[in-house]
């Protein structure tokens, strides 16, 4: 594990307890690879993080912090969304994101969509311009072009790097089915809490590596990938997206704080529900509406950063 700074774990532990908002926590995916140099990881959450926590400090809501550091995600090559995302068995990348305001619980997302810079923004789109929360595929992308949301060529979002991935495991497939190919975990997310205690939560991924086209894991799923209410928390899920998918493990740690348990308490007892009852890998970020923020998961590693009001930076650790 590797944090920012000189904290230890448990003075790291002591600041998500701490109460009050402004205050942003976001993920980098609960893949992040055990054998990686931690640096880039660690700042581009870190990022993320402080470009969300700009948008509370000048006015904006929950909902749009939250968006904001997953756009920054997204744009990021690190991570497994928008630009830099896992391809397909047929070498594309295919885009799944949502998103969900926890003062009002209106919601969107978009999932399957191939010509999108930013999924999250079409998600946002479907939660403010729609009756509907998910859209999908051709409808979902003829919908964000109605919205001004430019058309981007899906060679544009494949990096070297995960084209040289996906040609390693195409040889693989060809010898031992697609199904057989290892898969890694990854996703991105962000939840914020203004100083009005909104909550509001985002996520973005592009799916396991080598998916089947057309598969969908938990990302676009509300109460799966994604969570808020300001009765309860904001939560963003991380892993293996079918087996988060049968806890809803998003609402399942919103619930728990909801109870009365911290957003710390109410992670760690979420991964252990998947863990448990799915025998599921993965992680989950959580905001609840008193400022306290939690993280936990049983990956490896997976990226982290938090930031409050006040701070000069933001702390990250992978």
């Amino acid at each position: 594990m590797s944090y920012a700074g000189d904290l230890t774990v448990s003075e790291f532990e002591a600041l998500l307890d701490q109460r009050g908002g402004p205050a942003v926590i976001v993920h980098g995916g609960a893949g992040t690879p055990a054998d990686a140099a931690p640096e880039r990881y660690l700042e581009g959450v870190r990022r993320a993080a402080e470009a969300g926590l700009r948008v509370l400090v000048e006015g904006g809501s929950a909902l749009d912090a939250a968006q904001a550091a997953a756009v920054h995600l997204e744009d990021d090559p690190t991570f497994n969304a928008g630009t830099g995302a896992a391809l397909t068995s047929d070498g594309e990348a295919e885009l799944d994101a949502s998103c969900m305001d926890g003062a009002t619980l209106l919601a969107g997302a978009v999932a399957c969509v191939k010509t999108i810079k930013n999924p999250i923004l079409a998600a946002r789109r479907v939660c403010d311009d729609t009756p509907h929360i998910l859209m999908v595929g051709p409808g979902a992308e003829a919908f964000a072009r109605e919205c001004g949301i430019p058309t981007y060529a899906n060679e544009l979002l494949i990096t070297p790097q995960q084209r040289a991935r996906w040609e390693e495991l195409h040889k693989q497939a060809a010898l031992e089915g697609a199904d057989a190919v290892r898969r890694k975990l990854g996703t991105i997310g962000a939840c914020a809490v203004d100083g009005r205690a909104h909550v509001a939560a985002c996520t973005s991924t592009g799916g396991t590596v080598y998916k089947r086209p057309g598969r969908v894991g938990d990302t676009p799923i509300i109460g799966a990938g994604t969570f808020a209410d300001d009765h309860e928390a904001a939560a963003s899920s991380t892993g293996v997206g079918e087996a988060i998918m049968k806890v809803s493990m998003a609402r399942a740690a919103c619930v728990r704080v909801r109870e009365g348990h911290s957003p710390r308490e109410a992670a760690v007892d979420a991964v252990g529900l998947l863990r448990e009852r799915a025998q599921g890998d993965g992680g989950v970020i959580v905001a609840g509406p008193d400022g306290r923020l939690g993280w936990a998961y049983n990956t490896p590693r997976m990226a982290r950063a938090i930031i409050r009001a006040g701070w000069p930076r933001a702390l990250a650790a992978v």
